[in-house]
């Protein structure tokens, strides 16, 4: 039910934004974020096509992607780039934080988040004098299944 309410808001954003940039909010559009958030996150523009294409046969992929882009532009979504993978795509829900180990076989993405990790970086930063506004770890390696499946 909260995730329900946090994906209303997240839409209601993502309208003004666009009307703001002075764009029509279309049927089009409304398919694509609906998808989107229901999606969960790490997802790539092809998949997000796909699934779009499913419930609206006419849309572009490019109408796919351009949204993407302007969900990032808007901060409601990220773009994960893992070396010469597919970008993948993931949606900043309610603003939780959390950091990334990705597997450089696989692409597999799991997230974590330490509190002792994040009061290291804001320590890092006052030490510094710096004001951080905002961050992301991301670790690279192999996942427990591409380890144990040594090929």
């Amino acid at each position: 039910m909260h995730r329900d309410k946090d994906k209303m808001e997240l839409k209601e954003t993502f309208v003004k934004y666009i009307e703001e940039k002075g764009m029509r909010h279309t049927r089009q559009r409304e398919a694509i974020i609906d998808v989107f958030f229901a999606a969960g996150s790490h997802i790539t523009a092809e998949e997000l096509f796909n699934a779009v294409k499913r419930k609206n046969p006419e849309i572009g992929y490019a109408t796919v992607q351009r949204n993407l882009n302007l969900l990032c532009e808007s901060g409601l979504a990220e773009e994960i780039k893992i070396g010469k993978q597919k970008t993948k795509y993931e949606q900043k829900l309610g603003g939780r934080h959390h950091d990334h180990l990705i597997c450089i076989k696989c692409g597999r993405l799991i997230e974590v988040n330490d509190k002792k990790i994040e009061k290291l970086q804001d320590k890092l930063a006052n030490a510094n004098n710096f004001i951080p506004i905002k961050h992301k770890l991301e670790i690279y390696g192999i996942c427990s299944d591409c380890k144990s499946n040594k090929k």
